[in-house]
Formats: structure tokens, C-alpha cells, sequence
């Protein structure tokens, strides 16, 4: 019992700082899903089934405005793509894990692969196998709470302003916004870890091109599918002339 609470607080203390950005970033979603007509408990149930962030967003967004099943579905696993390089990047951290390693999977956010991959390797207590195994299983528990706790964090917030977009008489304004600013602040992030400005600033215009340029058809409903496409074609095409450009 006194292990297991030392777990929950070395896990609180670590995910801290995801506690801060997750309960924001959720209130934010409950007063969007709430402004675009839907009832406060369909925003908790989204991130507690689906908790995939800004991919909740898009899915509130195009719903609303009446995209079929098909395009949301293809927009989002576009969007969430990454995550298939976070799962083959955990596969031996989950491999021991047993059936915690199911929850693992699923809760894998942005954040909490950061920080999950952040821990440092399985070390033993001692020279024995039971040292490896009891360290083992202490570290599995260690992310299983982790997760847990992000997932909380996100569903707190969710619920807090899916409440109080329903209960007080807010003025939504801006609210929408929030997936823009979330999207930038990524953007921003990955600029600076890469330092390789090009691939977006070359998507930026794609994008804005995509709705002033393209027929009515695929500027409307299709304006995003539509510059996802030509972006990545473009990148492509960028990322392709750079390498044939190298001196050998």
C-alpha cells in the first residue's frame, strides 16, 4: 500500500506539467463542443472513448458542419498518422506490460509519450531476476498511472467547460480558436526542434491557396482533404529537389 502510494505521487509530481496544459486545453473543448450545439456529457464521452485531443476538435468541427463519416474519418487518421510512430517506438517499454499494456496503447498522447519515453531504461534492485522483474513491474505500473492521471487531467477539464458552457451564458466568441492556437503552438514546437522552416511554411501557403484557388466544390468542404494533399505533394516535390541539390 505504501509502495503503491509513492507510485501515484513520483507520478503526479511527473506529469505535472501536462495536469497544466491538459485541463486548459479541455475546458476549451467543452465550451467548443457545447457552442456547436451538443449536449455537456457527448464532450466528456469524447475524451474518455476517443481522448485524441485536437483530433477531438476536427471531429466536433466537421460534424458540425455536416462532413460525411467517411472524410472525417480519412482527416483524422491523416492527423493522427504520427501515433503510429509513437507505438513502434514503445513496443519493448509495452511489451512487459502485460494487460496494463492494452490501457498503454490507448491512452498514448503527444504528452504522454514524451513523457513515457523520457524514463530512463529498466534498471534491477539487485543481481537476481526478482530484483529485474519487481523493478520491471514497478515501472509498468509507474506509466499505467501516468497515463491514467493525463487522462483525468483532460477529461477534468473537458467537464468543467462543457459545465459551465452549458449552465452560464458565456459569450463563445473565440472559442474556436482554440484548435488554431493548439496547431500553432505544435507548429512552433516542431520548428524549433527541427529547425527546418521550409516543409511548413510551404503547407501555409498550400493551404491558403487551396481556398482562394481551387473550384467551389473543393475550396468548400473539401478545402482541408484538398491542401493536405497538395501539401504533401509539394513537400515531396521540395524535399526531393533538396536531395538531388547535395554535392556528393
Amino acid at each position: 500500500m505504501i509502495e503503491q502510494r509513492s507510485l501515484l505521487i513520483r507520478a503526479l509530481k511527473y506529469s505535472f506539467p501536462v495536469f497544466l496544459g491538459y485541463v486548459a486545453i479541455g475546458i476549451a473543448f467543452g465550451l467548443f463542443t457545447v457552442e456547436r450545439g451538443y449536449p455537456w456529457y457527448l464532450a466528456l464521452i469524447t475524451g474518455i472513448i476517443m481522448f485524441a485531443g485536437a483530433g477531438q476538435f476536427i471531429a466536433v468541427g466537421l460534424f458540425a458542419a455536416g462532413a460525411s463519416l467517411a472524410e472525417a474519418v480519412l482527416v483524422e487518421f491523416m492527423v493522427n498518422a504520427r501515433h503510429m510512430a509513437y507505438g513502434l517506438s514503445m513496443i519493448r517499454r509495452f511489451r512487459s506490460a502485460g494487460f496494463y499494456r492494452f490501457y498503454l496503447i490507448f491512452a498514448l498522447t503527444d504528452e504522454t509519450f514524451a513523457l513515457l519515453s523520457s524514463l530512463p531504461a529498466t534498471s534491477a534492485d539487485d543481481n537476481s531476476p526478482d530484483g529485474y522483474k519487481s523493478e520491471q513491474v514497478r515501472r509498468v505500473r509507474f506509466m499505467f498511472l501516468v497515463s491514467l492521471l493525463n487522462h483525468i487531467y483532460w477529461n477534468t477539464g473537458i467537464l468543467i467547460g462543457a459545465l459551465a458552457g452549458s449552465i452560464i451564458p458565456w459569450d463563445f466568441h473565440g472559442v474556436g480558436f482554440a484548435l488554431t492556437a493548439l496547431f500553432i503552438v505544435l507548429m512552433i514546437e516542431q520548428i524549433l526542434r527541427i529547425r527546418r522552416p521550409a516543409p511548413f511554411v510551404i503547407s501555409a501557403f498550400t493551404a491558403v491557396a487551396a481556398v482562394f484557388l481551387l473550384p467551389g466544390a473543393l475550396s468548400g468542404r473539401f478545402s482541408l482533404l484538398s491542401a493536405m494533399i497538395m501539401s504533401l505533394g509539394f513537400v515531396q516535390l521540395f524535399e526531393t529537389s533538396r536531395t538531388r541539390s547535395r554535392p556528393c
